[in-house]
């Protein structure tokens, strides 16, 4: 990816959490469980709250907070990807959605190395850690599963 601007980082990154949350919601409709139906629809707003901030960063609205490290259960560095399509069953679906946040993760990250000024540098790595919570939510949810298998 190249980019001339900051404005074009961010638009990209604006985008990329739109088709996330639109991803989310998708999801959350194919699912049997009410509670991981739940789950998908909260991570669709949390994608949505991402674009909220990226936009509030490109009006020059927001600031970095403090990045916390999340851990990284490298569940979905072992599995084939999965195509999106109408005959998703749960397991599928996790490991869509775990493959997603690892490139969402990696994407902000990229994006930190990108920029010079460190307040923005910062709110990527902020953004990278929350994509690796998410990450982390699904790769528990995943491991649950294959125990009860």
């Amino acid at each position: 990816m190249n980019f001339e601007s900051f404005d074009q980082i961010l638009d990209y990154a604006i985008e990329r959490e739109e088709e996330a949350a639109e991803l989310y919601v998708y999801l959350a409709e194919k699912m049997e469980r009410p509670y991981m139906k739940e789950v998908f629809l909260d991570f669709a707003h949390e994608e949505e709250q991402h674009k909220k901030k990226l936009i509030g960063i490109k009006e020059g609205k927001l600031t970095a907070p403090a990045v916390v490290k999340v851990i990284d259960l490298k569940i979905s560095d072992h599995l084939v990807d999965i195509k999106l399509g109408d005959d998703l069953d749960y397991q599928q679906a996790l490991v869509i959605a775990m493959k997603r946040e690892k490139n969402a993760f990696k994407l902000y990250l990229d994006l930190s190395e990108k920029v010079a000024d460190d307040n923005l540098r910062n709110i990527f790595l902020m953004l990278a850690q929350e994509e690796a919570r998410h990450k982390l939510r699904f790769e528990i949810e995943y491991d649950d599963i294959m125990k009860e298998n």
